[in-house]
């Protein structure tokens, strides 16, 4: 296997270089550094979005005639890990990464003319409704109901774990339209407009500080038939081949080898490091390596994967085993983290967002800019191993899938 670029791919390389630092402000920069959630505030990747729309790289993974810049998977890696190596914001993914590829798979033509296109531009901001109370990692339990009433759905029901419903326009979700058969059966994939009247969207937080998550409820809400993906009572497919593209269409290495940097550069000053802790002594070196090891074989993994998207497959059942080995990973660092910077582990500020100069400015005597984050992403990525379908799912998936057992 050759490892090395191109003449062209380094050009390229250099390309990307060259539009990061002409349209990404340091204060972007520093505020996504600050930022604990899972995807950053839509105000923090706004901008970053328009410049990547603007020069039409807003959609890495997409055909080039859906508006995809048509890169080989080896621009798609450099263009990732330049972003990585930059520190720009993460372009929330239910739109561009998930709901995306399944209108381009399955919406009819008039779908993906409308859809499409306000996705790349930002205009269409999207939240994901698949997991209920009750219904989260058996998702095909789910109970939230849609009734056909001539050329509209009545949808009854609730969604939890909503990521941005309070900042979103539009919702994807999966809602069951008839109770016979198996369970998998009599679900159906719709869109919904989260202005449609009868939708309530209740807060919640996290244990990290975040309100990142939500409770959706639905009552009477109205949706046009023409808003349903596909055929009704397939939603369970066209849902699953959606996860395939939200736990495998990324790439999570190269930002986890930044994330990793930071933590060290955290704990780098001796008033930080906990004496039990430090970064010079060789069994906290050991873990260090055990997990630059892990990010490694992650990388290659993605990799491969996105030599398949390339071709036009879907990630498949492999996506199972990204999603584990990345939440795992994720923990693994932020709790590094929290055991180099010692006693400032404790240091908690309730407020949020981090990077609000108020908030900075009244904790930076307790606890450096590079500190503050620490501790909440400790918290925040405890979820990781269960949302989006946890470890212990993916794990059957790939035994199933991969294994055949």
């Amino acid at each position: 296997m050759d490892l090395g670029f191109s003449a062209e791919e380094r050009a390229f390389r250099d390309e990307v270089r060259a539009f990061i630092a002409a349209h990404l402000p340091p204060r972007r920069q520093d505020e996504f550094a600050r930022t604990t959630s899972v995807f950053p505030e839509p105000d923090v990747n706004r901008g970053w979005h328009k410049a990547l729309y603007d020069k039409g790289w807003a959609a890495p993974g997409w055909p080039r005639e859906y508006g995809g810049p048509g890169w080989t998977p080896t621009q798609r890696y450099l263009f990732e890990a330049e972003c990585a190596r930059a520190g720009t914001p993460t372009i929330t993914p239910m739109g561009i990464r998930m709901v995306g590829p399944v209108i381009i798979g399955f919406g009819t033509p008039e779908q993906k003319a409308f859809y499409l296109p306000r996705m790349l531009s930002g205009d269409d901001y999207w939240c994901q409704g698949y997991s209920e109370p009750g219904s989260g990692s058996d998702l095909a339990s789910l109970k939230t109901r849609a009734v056909r009433d001539g050329d509209h759905y009545v949808i009854n029901g609730t969604k939890i774990w909503t990521t941005h419903a309070h900042h979103a326009n539009r919702m994807f979700a999966l809602v069951r339209t008839d109770d016979a058969g198996r369970k998998q059966d009599g679900i159906t994939f719709v869109l919904i407009d989260m202005d449609t009247p009868g939708i309530t969207v209740r807060p919640i937080r996290t244990i990290g500080g975040e309100h990142e998550f939500n409770q959706v409820f639905f009552d009477d809400v109205r949706i046009p038939v023409a808003n349903r993906v596909g055929e009704e009572g397939r939603g369970w497919t066209y849902g699953k081949y959606l996860l395939e593209f939200e736990r495998g269409g990324g790439l999570a290495a190269a930002r986890m080898r930044r994330e990793l940097a930071k933590a060290e550069a955290a704990a780098a000053g001796a008033a930080l490091s906990a004496p039990s802790c430090r970064l010079d002594d060789p069994l906290v070196q050991a873990r260090i390596i055990e997990i630059e090891n892990d990010i490694d074989a992650l990388e290659m993994t993605e990799l491969r994967v996105i030599s398949s998207l390339q071709t036009g497959q879907n990630p498949g059942a492999i996506s199972s085993m990204l999603k584990l080995r990345a939440s795992e990973i994720k923990q693994a660092i932020t709790r590094l983290g929290v055991e180099l910077i010692g006693a400032q582990a404790l240091v908690w500020e309730s407020r949020r967002p981090l990077y609000d100069d108020d908030i900075a400015a009244s904790t930076r005597e307790i606890a450096s800019p590079a500190v503050m984050p620490i501790t909440s992403s400790y918290l925040n990525s405890r979820a990781h191993t269960i949302f989006g379908g946890s470890s212990e799912i993916q794990r059957d998936i790939m035994a199933k899938m991969m294994l055949g057992l």
